[in-house]
């Protein structure tokens, strides 16, 4: 007795939340550092391959986003099942979210005129539309490599055995740098590819990445538990479910990148100097941000698995959880920000000069010391929001998320093209937008009623289904 209500006093503890977090936040900056090293080769070329890099990319991950979201939401489904105790329908979500990314493979490559009308629209620069238009063209072909990529990630993570997700994310990073080093600069005898080496090493690092996940999702250990050949055929119940609660996610997270990307473009139709400047600042903000989605993906699967056993009070802990986490990961990045933001810029300096990117540099130190400001505030958003999709508030999550990025895009466009504002002022603006919706984020949370949402039913009565330290066979 004595040691169940111990066990149950744990759940949602720090190390609870650690042995999950961890694994996905060494992923996500393995991720993270995969991309920021192909833009560093580039910036050593000239800053306009850089810019093309980010807005090609970019325009890339906007293209497969809504599919990404949506299939994302199996990592909460899946740890719900888990929860409930029905491992077998762990593997079906599985395959569902796959079937929909094969089905969405035609669609995203018949999207590609609508990325160069969007550059062309955008007016982006002639120095930077051509090579952005090329790589995005070489990464569009490619984009089923990551959507598999993600639906196998979100088993993992939904589960709690994150280190495989961790381990497949650092074998992409080293595949990426290493390739993108020989196939960017042409060493060991092959040719300089430039921007396109970018892009074919790209390519390769994530399926090495997934031929990992496949390998370890396939192993026998695995299979037996999951039934995963049982679970290779279509399933109307589980693709609804998936449909009903993943579409806000998948429409939130197309909103949020489109938006993103508009971002983007307002501050690189701006000129290159511009463009430059911001390219940094993103490039860095990326490093601050990307490694927080770690701990929401942590929170979204411990909420899940928590609420699936019918254990409101343990899932408001793994909440706090992952919430002190996340202001310990921020304050760093927020000391490194205020502390050396020269040194931060200096790494894309070209290794020929450049006036471009020296009439840059002042204002990309200016946008990452007040970036600083709001570092601490991500935290906020990014683990709130997680526990709100975990529990089944995704359409409340969406329509918070969405407002806070078109919001910005509307304020950008006015002060740009109505108020002929300075880029530091664009960018003051943009980090107040952050402080203004952190608010009522906190305060849905707050407000409990995610207590009292359902999205498994038949709650298996023996709890939580312990998977919060169990080994991984790789």
């Amino acid at each position: 007795m004595n040691k169940a209500r111990t066990s149950s006093h744990n759940n949602g503890s720090i190390q609870q939340m650690l042995a999950i977090a961890l694994p996905m936040v060494v992923s996500q900056a393995c991720d993270t550092a995969m991309i920021f090293t192909g833009r560093v080769f580039l910036s050593r070329l000239e800053p306009e391959l850089m810019n093309a890099a980010m807005g090609g990319g970019l325009t890339v991950f906007m293209m497969m986003s809504f599919f990404i979201g949506l299939t994302g939401y199996s990592s909460a489904l899946v740890a719900q099942y888990l929860g409930a105790g029905r491992k077998k329908e762990c593997a079906v979500v599985i395959t569902q979210a796959a079937l929909f990314c094969v089905l969405a493979y035609l669609p995203i490559l018949a999207s590609r005129p609508l990325g160069h009308k969007m550059f062309e629209f955008m007016g982006i620069s002639p120095e930077q539309l051509g090579p952005q238009n090329l790589y995005f063209d070489i990464l569009l072909f490619a984009v089923i490599i990551s959507l598999l990529r993600n639906v196998l990630s979100c088993f993992f993570s939904g589960i709690g055995r994150t280190r495989v997700v961790m381990v497949a994310s650092f074998t992409s990073m080293i595949v990426n740098a290493l390739l993108g080093y020989i196939f960017i600069f042409g060493k060991f005898g092959m040719p300089a590819l430039g921007i396109r080496g970018a892009a074919y090493a790209a390519i390769l690092g994530g399926l090495s990445g997934l031929l990992i996940l496949i390998t370890a999702y396939l192993k026998k250990k695995n299979r037996d538990e999951f039934s995963i050949l049982d679970s290779f055929r279509f399933n109307r119940t589980v693709m609804s479910k998936l449909l009903r609660f993943g579409s806000p996610a998948g429409l939130e997270f197309f909103l949020n990148i489109l938006a993103f990307n508009a971002l983007v473009m307002i501050f690189h139709a701006h000129g290159l100097v511009t463009a430059t400047a911001a390219t940094i600042m993103f490039n860095w903000d990326m490093v601050s941000f990307v490694p927080l989605l770690g701990i929401e993906i942590a929170v979204t699967s411990m909420v899940g698995r928590f609420m699936g056993a019918g254990d409101p009070d343990s899932a408001h802990r793994s909440v706090m959880s992952g919430l002190k986490l996340g202001i310990v990961y921020t304050t760093i990045i927020f000391a490194f920000f205020i502390g050396i933001p020269q040194h931060l810029v200096e790494i894309f300096h070209p290794s020929v000069g450049s006036d471009v990117f020296r009439e840059a540099l002042p204002l990309a130190i200016f946008m990452i010391r007040l970036a600083s400001l709001y570092v601490l505030v991500e935290a906020v958003l990014v683990v709130f929001i997680g526990a709100l999709r975990g529990a089944g508030d995704t359409f409340w999550a969406m329509c918070i998320s969405v407002s806070l990025h078109w919001l910005t895009v509307i304020v950008l466009l006015v002060v740009f093209r109505i108020f002929n504002l300075s880029p530091q002022a664009a960018w003051a603006f943009m980090v107040g937008i952050f402080f203004l919706f952190s608010v009522p984020v906190y305060l849905r949370y707050r407000s409990g009623k995610w207590r009292a949402m359902k999205v498994v039913e038949d709650i298996s009565p023996t709890g939580i289904t312990d998977g919060f330290h169990e080994p991984i066979d790789l």
